[in-house]
């Protein structure tokens, strides 16, 4: 089947169709923990809304409790009836060291339950959309990609052999533990063909180049986190975790707070083989990154692989 046209593409994701799964729909949660980072504003906090009004145990990860109590108190107020748990994590994913204490933290709690503990869902929701002039994490990586990608990569990482054990403990079932990535338009736009994320001057060093202006480097941020998920996919596929790199929309949330006018305009105004797009629709990759998503044993570039790669070297110290 022919690609489609790159306004088609775009018209579809900016101005999708009415969805066809809302909250209504969503089974009861009880039982079922969820953590959800960047909890406190935006997507997450609605996501952390939704599951705990279906009952659910929700870790609500923010930079500070300052930040994240208001969230917490207004959704709890507007459903008192839950019998669920919204539970503060603290989480920086600007700096590694508080990245592998919050992993910690989340594991130590998680070990208290009865149970044992479990993690059935983890949102990889947090982010950062840069600015000018350049900011860095305290490792030096460039801040967009530095929290989209590398530090959620280590707390994803971190939390995995937990994410495995509760997969196991959920058979037979299947598709019960899942790890969510919000990568966003950005990967139509700055996606590279067969590599996904280049990786020559990937840490905008001025003296190795032009430095991307802040819109582009949010975007190249999201075509990494679109790459970790594919290849998160890969290599647990026989775990029973489920890895979905989504395009979440493009919607007015506090996180082009920090951007230029023009774009918060075009924000306002728009109100993965495959991968998900709005809302909830499984949806054709572009062509152009098809081999990036299979590493080069299987006929492809490892764009992704290689990608994954590069997180892994950033982050060896704190693992």
């Amino acid at each position: 089947m022919a690609e489609q046209g790159a306004f088609s593409r775009a018209w579809t994701q900016f101005f999708p169709p009415k969805p066809e799964f809302v909250e209504t729909n969503m089974p009861d949660q009880a039982g079922r923990v969820h953590l959800v980072t960047g909890a406190n504003t935006g997507l997450g906090k609605q996501t952390a809304r939704i599951l705990y009004a279906k009952n659910a145990k929700v870790y609500v990860a923010a930079r500070s409790l300052e930040r994240a109590q208001p969230a917490i108190d207004e959704i709890k107020a507007a459903h008192p009836g839950s019998k669920g748990q919204l539970i503060f994590l603290e989480l920086d994913l600007s700096d590694l060291a508080k990245v592998k204490a919050s992993a910690q933290s989340f594991l130590a709690q998680e070990a208290k339950a009865s149970s044992g503990g479990a993690l059935h869902v983890l949102y990889n929701n947090a982010g950062a959309m840069g600015s000018n002039p350049l900011r860095r994490t305290a490792q030096g990586h460039e801040l967009t990609m530095g929290v989209n990608c590398v530090g959620t990569f280590l707390f994803t990482e971190l939390l995995t052999p937990f994410l495995q054990a509760t997969a196991k403990r959920c058979l037979p079932t299947t598709n019960a533990v899942r790890v969510v990535w919000l990568s966003s338009y950005g990967l139509e736009l700055a996606g590279v063909e067969g590599a996904a994320v280049a990786l020559d001057n990937i840490e905008c060093n001025p003296d190795k180049g032009s430095v991307p202006k802040a819109t582009d480097r949010y975007g190249i941020s999201k075509a990494g986190v679109w790459a970790l998920g594919v290849e998160y996919a890969r290599r647990h596929r026989q775990d029973n975790i489920v890895s979905l790199p989504i395009n979440p929309g493009n919607l007015k949330t506090e996180l082009a707070r920090d951007m230029g006018a023009v774009f918060r305009i075009l924000v306002t105004l728009a109100e993965s083989g495959c991968w998900i797009i709005p809302f909830g629709r499984i949806y054709p990759l572009k062509e152009s990154l098809f081999s990036s998503t299979k590493p080069e044993s299987e006929g492809g570039t490892g764009g992704c692989a290689k990608f994954w790669a590069w997180n892994e070297e950033q982050v060896k110290e704190f693992m």
